[in-house]
């Protein structure tokens, strides 16, 4: 009888610990449908709740595609963020992961799907994100935003317009200073080429260009800085796709990532010990983003790219 009792009672207690565990998780979000509208973090613009789990799916009509711009975005840097998917969410189908204080450039789906899933620790928070949302028709890229320290010159994004970027003065411009919205293979508008980059005159990256070439992190082979933020921009000849083969990789597992924008899926997230498998670009073009936090630092990687002509 005392066996049994005391059974029953720790038995009680654990599932009221469960059952309060449970309590902090909140969630949210929807299905989405309709020409535009706009997603908000729960709060905003006071702050989100800790142990969030929400998720959006945005539906459009089909053949047609989503246009995501962010107005407003902070989250507590490294520990919550908000994922977005080129589709439902979906592993296979992520796109990138977002986090800190930074706007986010605009981002556009290459299907009729697109979702976002917003991750809280149980923390700090800060006061979350409010993003606008539309739907593109297949004759258009829709506005490609505009880079920090940037200039945008043209206010028309249909199949056969161009713009042009610039940098205010003290900065350089990293990447094709002019786009062409252009119809691709499968009859849906895109642009040429990736929105450049504004850096300072002292900062890590740069524009590669050439047949083939080698790209390190900083201080390669040694170990790279805390709070780096690099971003290079490899272009090759029109109608060349770009091999990028990695020789060396190491980074702290999640904290320490090489995100690869231009490749199929169309945002390549690496991170950790293990030397990446070869990227191969789906265009002309291929964009690396290396991002560090404050704590431990590894020896980074190094990678040959290629030109190839299809």
């Amino acid at each position: 009888m005392e066996i049994k009792s005391g059974f029953t009672f720790w038995n009680l207690v654990f599932l009221l610990m469960v059952s309060c565990v449970k309590g902090f998780i909140y969630t949210c979000g929807g299905t989405l449908k309709g020409l535009n509208g706009t997603i908000e973090s729960p709060g905003f613009p006071y702050g989100y709740p800790n142990g969030a789990n929400c998720t959006w799916v945005i539906i459009a009509e089909e053949r047609n595609r989503i246009q995501i711009v962010f107005q407003s975005f902070a989250l507590e840097e490294e520990y919550d963020y908000l994922s977005l998917y080129d589709g439902h969410p979906h592993p296979a189908n992520f796109r990138t992961r977002l986090t800190g204080f930074h706007l986010p450039p605009p981002v556009t789906s290459t299907k009729s799907v697109f979702s976002l899933r917003l991750t809280s620790d149980f923390a700090v928070s800060a006061h979350g994100f409010k993003v606008y949302y539309e739907e593109l028709q297949s004759s258009s890229c829709g506005n490609p935003g505009i880079p920090p320290k940037g200039i945008l010159y043209g206010t028309r994004f249909d199949v056969g317009d161009k713009i042009r970027y610039s940098c205010v003065t003290g900065y350089i411009l990293d990447g094709h200073p002019q786009l062409t919205c252009i119809a691709n293979s499968v009859n849906t508008a895109s642009w040429d080429f990736p929105v450049p980059i504004c850096r300072a005159e002292d900062a890590c990256g740069g524009t590669m260009r050439g047949s083939s070439g080698i790209i390190s992190s900083p201080n390669f082979p040694n170990e790279y800085h805390n709070n780096a933020d690099c971003t290079w921009t490899i272009v090759a000849e029109p109608g060349d796709t770009i091999s990028l083969i990695f020789t060396d990789f190491q980074m702290e597992e999640k904290y320490d990532y090489l995100e690869v924008e231009g490749s199929e899926p169309p945002t390549i997230w690496l991170s950790g010990m293990n030397i990446p498998p070869p990227v191969i670009s789906n265009k002309n073009w291929l964009r690396l983003h290396f991002v560090t936090d404050s704590n431990h630092r590894y020896r980074g990687f190094s990678a040959h790219y290629q030109g190839t002509f299809i």
